[in-house]
């Protein structure tokens, strides 16, 4: 490469940074301390922390801490090479042990995040020519793996049923057909119809797979994810789910019949070549799936916070974009109005996100609320006066 076409692929580079500035679409990394708590520090400021998937508290919950280290010290730091080397050390089967036993479910396979088991599984099961019909407000690994994949993406409005039905009656009966969504979504806070999706695959002979993100750990009898809430739990294909959010550690997992997780093992190229989870992040997951099946007490307080939370936002009339759970968007529209929202609530003390294109679509850039089961009634009741009086003075509510 000569110096011309060096400077030439630079200066494209930059005026693209200088583009996205433009339409404040331009990400910034942010030092943060004490993410697991309710209260945080950014930029040395003391905050309520209504930004983080921490929906348990169980980041911070030494029993974790505690597994994580006995883990490490047992083990050792890493991993040392992929789990088809020498990296399959005994946790991993002592928690794909206690996921068989938590999801009742045939077999289980835990990866490195919930973008590799997605990027992994779509375009391990699927070929060119296949077809995935995918809901348009799908997390982004999930479009990755469609990409990857190489098959043909069919992207069906949100949760409209009858939009999916029309883009399967065209599909060729001879090609591979997968449907797949979230079941909570991560920007809406909304839920999947799976009672609908179900019905879908099994008159067209599609494979249905959900990701219980943002659910594991919180619907359920005992926090298995929004399809056993459902109870429909034996009639979806693939589940996978994380570990990094709601069960407060790092990871991901899915679950299915035995072949299902025989073929991925041999055929997903994320798990194939990536070196394995060090020790410390399986002692600290398969603590908090054994914790989490036991309490309760602090699921019900979660959604008892939402439910509180989603209310009050509504009745000061904030648009939240139909949440039904932790998650509650309020929707401001332009990008620059919603960085100056969110500038504001952290003048205010609030950790709250802006969240733009591509992640949601043009002109319904929102802030992200996220409310944990650690969140007082009174960090909510001053979160959402705070929240109300920066919505008026900047024309959002009356």
């Amino acid at each position: 490469m000569n110096v011309d076409e060096h400077l030439h692929w630079e200066e494209e580079i930059k005026q693209e940074l200088t583009y996205l500035e433009g339409i404040s679409q331009k990400r910034r990394l942010v030092t943060t301390k004490y993410a697991e708590r309710p209260w945080l520090i950014i930029n040395g400021c003391k905050m309520l922390n209504l930004a983080s998937n921490n929906y348990l508290g169980l980041s911070g919950d030494q029993r974790l801490v505690y597994a994580a280290a006995a883990a490490a010290h047992t083990y050792g730091a890493g991993a040392t090479a992929s789990r088809l080397i020498v990296g399959n050390h005994p946790l991993y089967s002592e928690v794909e042990s206690v996921l068989i036993n938590w999801k009742k479910d045939e077999s289980a396979l835990v990866v490195n995040s919930g973008y590799t088991a997605n990027i992994g599984v779509i375009s391990a099961l699927m070929r060119r020519d296949d077809v995935v019909f995918s809901d348009k407000l799908n997390h982004a690994s999930i479009v990755d793996g469609v990409i990857l994949s190489r098959a043909k993406h069919q992207r069906y409005r949100h949760n409209d049923l009858n939009h999916l039905e029309a883009l399967l009656k065209k599909a060729s009966p001879h090609k591979r057909k997968l449907i797949v969504t979230d079941t909570v979504f991560s920007m809406d806070g909304d839920m999947a119809d799976l009672e609908g999706l179900v019905l879908l695959k099994e008159r067209y002979n599609a494979i249905l797979m959900v990701d219980e993100a943002h659910a594991s750990g919180i619907y359920g009898e005992s926090g298995q994810g929004y399809t056993h809430h459902v109870k429909l739990q034996d009639k979806i294909d693939i589940k996978m789910g994380t570990f990094s959010k709601a069960l407060g550690s790092f990871g991901a997992y899915i679950t299915g019949e035995k072949w299902l997780i025989d073929y991925l093992t041999n055929r997903m190229r994320a798990l194939i070549y990536s070196t394995a989870l060090p020790p410390a992040v399986l002692g600290a997951a398969k603590a908090a799936v054994e914790i989490v099946q036991e309490d309760e007490a602090c699921r019900t307080v979660l959604k008892k916070n939402a439910a509180y939370f989603r209310k009050l936002l509504t009745d000061f009339g904030f648009h939240i974009c139909g949440s039904q759970s932790q998650i509650v968007p309020v929707l401001i529209g332009r990008n620059e109005d919603t960085i100056r929202f969110a500038q504001r609530l952290q003048e205010e003390g609030i950790a709250a996100i802006p969240i733009r294109p591509p992640t949601v679509p043009e002109n319904e850039a929102r802030i992200r609320f996220t409310v944990t089961a650690e969140h007082s009634k009174e960090d909510l009741d001053w979160a959402v006066k705070t929240t109300a009086h920066v919505g008026k003075e900047m024309g959002v509510i009356a």
